[in-house]
């Protein structure tokens, strides 16, 4: 007698439910908004004229310097595309490679959890840097051209976490059926 020993994911009543649209586009939003910010930052790195200037130099960051800012930058939009899981299949069952999980439902706890505290984590980070900007203006000292780019790269941020914690509400709702 074969015994089974790839058997399928158990199916719940509630996996497989098509998010709203509304969702699908704000989780689509979220790589968007990060993106500015990211390409200011590599920029910077890149040497590109953004007017990252003080007192008549350019802002040069040092290959530390660089390498972090570029990890950063990647990692953000990393962590955004995992937004796009809120809406797809694969948000709704491990990938078969990941040890111990894999293949396995994802709980919509642990989903939402996680989801809720990195929106309001981002909420806060960003609330707290703009209110920064507003408090105490342009305090780098950048060329008033290259402080409104630097502005205009990471205003769009202020959109990340209320998007994610939107979006979590949807999977909430799809994944429990209410």
């Amino acid at each position: 007698m074969p015994t089974d020993t790839l058997s399928p994911p158990v199916v719940h009543p509630h996996d497989g439910r098509p998010p709203q649209p509304w969702a699908v586009r704000a989780a689509h939003l979220i790589p968007l908004v990060v993106l500015p910010s990211g390409l200011w930052r590599i920029a910077l790195v890149a040497g590109l004229p953004i007017g990252a200037v003080v007192a008549g130099d350019r802002i040069r960051p040092g290959f530390g310097e660089s390498v972090y800012i570029v990890a950063l930058s990647l990692v953000s939009e990393g962590l955004a595309l995992l937004s796009l899981g809120l809406v797809r299949p694969w948000g709704e069952v491990f990938a078969r490679r990941l040890p111990l999980v894999g293949g396995r439902r994802v709980p919509p706890a642990f989903a939402v959890t996680a989801a809720t505290a990195g929106a309001v984590a981002l909420t806060l980070i960003w609330g707290y840097a703009s209110w920064g900007v507003l408090v105490d203006g342009n305090d780098l000292g950048l060329p008033a051209g290259g402080f409104a780019l630097l502005v205009a790269a990471y205003a769009p941020l202020l959109l990340w976490g209320p998007l994610l914690l939107a979006v979590t509400w949807a999977y909430h709702r799809r994944r429990s059926g209410t």
